[in-house]
């Protein structure tokens, strides 16, 4: 930026900005967090079973992911499955609410079939297994 003394001479300022840095550092961030935000959103490391049919989940809902090792998270949290029930109904009307259930292929069938009665208890009965679809099969068929 130029501006004029008051002798008549023009001088430059010396507080210019290079904008070029800034626009490296920015560009660079923004793809840091492009990589590392589906990484963070992934959550708990779970195998859910693998079915021939599938739907394909479009819209956000509660998850209830139980890992490996019998542990019950809702969403990202931990949660104990006597506590479940009350933190389901804190919610919405429970009656309209759908919740997603992903288990791990390896946890003991008791340990699915208490969390499933623990999210009746809330009074939910809108419940979908998460499950991935087999190879080479479509979705749906």
């Amino acid at each position: 930026m130029a501006f004029t003394t008051a002798n008549g001479r023009t001088q430059t300022s010396l507080a210019e900005i290079n904008i070029t840095p800034l626009v490296d550092v920015v560009l660079v961030l923004l793809v840091i967090f492009m990589i590392t935000a589906p990484v963070l959103q992934s959550g708990i490391e779970v195998v859910v079973p693998k079915t021939r049919t599938v739907k394909e989940i479009t819209e956000q809902r509660i998850v209830l992911t139980i890992d490996r090792d019998g542990s019950l998270f809702l969403g990202d949290k931990p949660v104990n499955i006597h506590a479940l029930p009350a933190m389901l109904r804190s919610g919405v009307d429970p009656s309209h609410q759908v919740i997603y259930l992903r288990a791990d292929e390896r946890v003991e069938f008791g340990v699915f079939a208490s969390a499933m009665d623990a999210v009746k208890q809330a009074g939910i009965t809108n419940i979908s297994i998460v499950t991935q679809p087999l190879e080479g099969k479509t979705a749906g068929r």
